[in-house]
């Protein structure tokens, strides 16, 4: 499911577009992961981009500091889903009821954390990593005569 859609004639995809789909942060063209974020396979990701061919794992175990920005957004979604629950229960008195609302969003929202995290990773926490217009464009296809 596409989020944003872009327009045919801008050959400049926004950031925020590339993102939420899930695109290269080089080119913004290439799928970083192989399948979709909810499904009954586990997310595979590319090794490299199939537009511009970036890889996409920098070094042996790149994508361990990936793990801190999951945790991240582990404790923000903990805590907005803690607090929603006592705005609307105003039970303050119950930790099962903490426990039985926030265990199940942790373990829904694990493949969002695993997705986003990785590239939270690739688009703000790369250095060096930036979009490169020129690499956005179609390959010019040779055509014997």
């Amino acid at each position: 499911m596409k989020l944003f859609t872009e327009k045919k004639e801008d050959h400049r995809i926004s950031q925020l577009y590339a993102l939420v789909n899930s695109k290269c942060p080089r080119c913004r063209r290439g799928d970083v992961f192989q399948n979709s974020m909810y499904g009954f396979r586990a997310q595979k990701m590319n090794e490299n981009c199939p537009h511009c061919n970036l890889k996409f794992e920098r070094e042996p175990g790149y994508f361990y500091v990936a793990m801190f920005v999951s945790y991240g957004f582990n404790v923000a979604q903990m805590i907005i889903a803690g607090l929603l629950t006592y705005f609307i229960t105003h039970n303050s008195e119950s930790p099962w009821l903490y426990m039985a609302v926030i265990f199940p969003v942790v373990v829904v929202l694990a493949p969002f954390n695993y997705r986003y995290s990785r590239l939270i990773l690739l688009y703000y926490l790369t250095p060096g990593l930036h979009y490169v217009p020129e690499m956005s464009r179609d390959k010019k296809v040779k055509t014997a005569i």
